[in-house]
């Protein structure tokens, strides 16, 4: 896993057990392997009203089955009926079939015997502790996209949209930055995958540092030193020890961009890092461990690598555990023109100089472009633009997407399928005439800040024309 070698519940693990020396050895178990959130309870008779005085404040229940005044098999149903989600694993010194099986249909998750082997009982944790984690993440979830608000939007400051596609990843943003497992972004070149990777540490609340790698010309040999570090006389010019960029990124979150070019031998310690949490620095042999959050991004599809045999199908697997999908610019004409503001502004302050007027056809030429380098090919105009601009408007021939055989241009695509995604993309389905009508009347009112006579000069029609559909009753602003 990411964070840790076992994942570690944000509420306590509760124990309870008659038998003083039991709690301590179970206790002592789950500490070191980092587990330290844990409640103890010798007395029975305590657990249901610990439940209720919090409204289940523990993420786990550790049941002794065999207990003086309330035994475990008594307290599991009734845990079962008031706290449903709670996971209820019993350990028990009785081996019994029959008694197992009754454990399980009244709603126990596992049934361990005593004395616990440590690996079953760490793996019987962990496995409870991941679904519940998961069942709480897929609440949240469902939460957020009902109630269509942010926790924290501040995160997301840095990434300018008014898509509601985009805002849908925010809400996923939020829930998936408290997993310990790892995340995948993929989409293709220029939309912004490093900004979400950074959202996802901002809203993690991890105490850490966000440590970025690009993977991309990366040999085995140049990721190892870069990620793990070396000892001391590991190599030749080696007169240092050296911490790699993981030990850096130890409580935070590393971010290894353009994972679809990693080589296959750093592949394989990318997956011990992932699922053990530990790794070895060049030239040594001590085994070093660390908890880090692993976000990953690509533009390549990694099920296709897959099945070519460039990429192991087990770290793929590791690493899809939660993944964001980052839709083009073409697929999202609403943000252009929103973009394009911002990057002028910001062209403008780091030149010195004025915002440009631009001539009033290009934002609507512009939703027409394919820009396969997508939101970072629009800032490259923007700030290329801004410093060619001297005074007056800024015509068409100032941006190369709208020039013919420009190969941004939308155009280059069959007309029929171009227009229908460009619509239906805009609008959520097909458009009908009155609809697409409204539609390009508010543009040219927002293109020409409100001035009849210029938005009716751009819709080729009259201003009494213009002016009678405004006053339409069935007309919408």
């Amino acid at each position: 896993m990411a964070r840790s070698t076992h994942p570690v519940p944000t509420l306590p693990i509760l124990l309870v057990d008659d038998e003083d020396h039991v709690l301590d050895v179970t206790r002592m178990t789950l500490c070191s392997k980092g587990i330290s959130n844990i409640i103890t309870l010798n007395d029975s008779q305590k657990v249901i009203s610990l439940l209720n005085v919090e409204k289940q404040p523990v993420s786990l229940i550790l049941l002794d089955l065999m207990m003086p005044n309330v035994s475990g098999t008594d307290l599991l149903p009734e845990i079962v009926s008031a706290f449903p989600q709670l996971p209820v694993i019993i350990m028990t010194a009785l081996y019994d079939v029959e008694a197992a099986v009754a454990c399980m249909k009244n709603g126990a998750f596992d049934y361990l015997i005593k004395p616990v082997e440590e690996s079953r009982l760490l793996s019987a944790v962990n496995k409870a502790l991941r679904i519940d984690a998961m069942a709480g993440e897929i609440a949240s979830l469902k939460k957020k996209l009902l109630s269509d608000t942010l926790e924290h939007p501040e995160v997301f400051s840095g990434i300018i949209s008014c898509s509601s596609r985009i805002k849908r990843l925010f809400s996923y943003v939020e829930v998936v930055a408290h997993s310990p497992e790892p995340v995948l972004i993929t989409g293709e070149t220029g939309v912004g995958k490093d900004l979400f990777a950074q959202a996802i540490h901002k809203a993690s609340g991890l105490k850490g540092d966000f440590i970025s790698v690009n993977i991309a010309g990366l040999d085995d040999v140049m990721f190892t030193d870069t990620l793990f570090g070396h000892s001391r006389g590991a190599f030749t010019g080696a007169s240092v020890h050296r911490e790699g960029l993981i030990a850096k990124a130890a409580g935070g979150t590393l971010f290894l961009d353009e994972i679809g070019d990693l080589g296959e031998a750093s592949q394989i310690k990318l997956l011990r890092l992932i699922h053990h949490g530990e790794y070895y620095p060049v030239g040594s042999d001590t085994l070093r461990k660390v908890a880090t959050h692993i976000v990953v991004a690509t533009n390549h599809d990694l099920q296709e690598r897959v099945a070519a045999g460039q990429f192991r199908r087990d770290l793929y697997y590791r690493l899809c555990a939660h993944q964001i999908h980052i839709p083009p610019l073409r697929d999202r004409p609403e943000d252009i023109l929103l973009l394009l503001n911002h990057f002028l502004r910001e062209a403008s302050q780091a030149f010195g100089s004025e915002m440009p007027v631009l001539d009033p056809e290009i934002p609507l030429r512009l939703s027409t472009c394919h820009f396969p380098g997508n939101v970072r090919e629009l800032r490259s105009i923007a700030f290329d633009v801004v410093a060619r601009w001297k005074h007056g408007l800024v015509s068409m021939e100032a941006f190369p997407c709208l020039q013919s055989g420009s190969p941004s241009r939308c155009s280059d695509l069959p007309a029929p399928v171009r227009d229908a995604n460009m619509l239906i993309s805009m609008f959520g389905r097909f458009p009908t005439i009155s609809e697409m009508e409204e539609f390009m009347i508010a543009e040219a009112l927002k293109l020409t800040g409100n001035n009849q006579t210029g938005a009716a000069a751009l819709l080729d029609i009259s201003r009494p024309t213009l002016n009678k559909r405004l006053h339409r009753d069935d007309f919408k602003e």
